[in-house]
């Protein structure tokens, strides 16, 4: 393997990690339990003060930053994949 090159089995980060994850939706009442629901399930020992949210300049849509204490890249893709799957969920970044 060159110099630069990493292979698909291994991760430029070094875990564990702070990983942040920004959760985008059209702002509605329950936007923010349910994914609260998938990323406390994912990541219980997370605490509100590692979450921030925020809403577009019209209010339309609703930005919700998780910052997790990711344990490998397994933990981040299988959290990333519930949250995609998630009723309302526009993207994940």
């Amino acid at each position: 393997m060159s110099l630069g090159e990493v292979s698909t089995n291994e991760s430029p980060l070094q875990f564990p990690t702070d990983y942040p994850i920004r959760v985008v939706g059209r702002t509605e009442r329950s936007f923010r339990s349910r994914i609260d629901a998938v990323v406390f399930s994912h990541t219980p020992d997370l605490t509100q003060d590692r979450v921030s949210e925020r809403a577009s300049g019209a209010g339309n849509f609703t930005s919700i930053t998780y910052t997790i204490v990711a344990r490998d890249r397994d933990h981040v893709t299988t959290l990333v994949t519930a949250l995609v799957a998630t009723e309302g969920v526009l993207m994940v970044i």
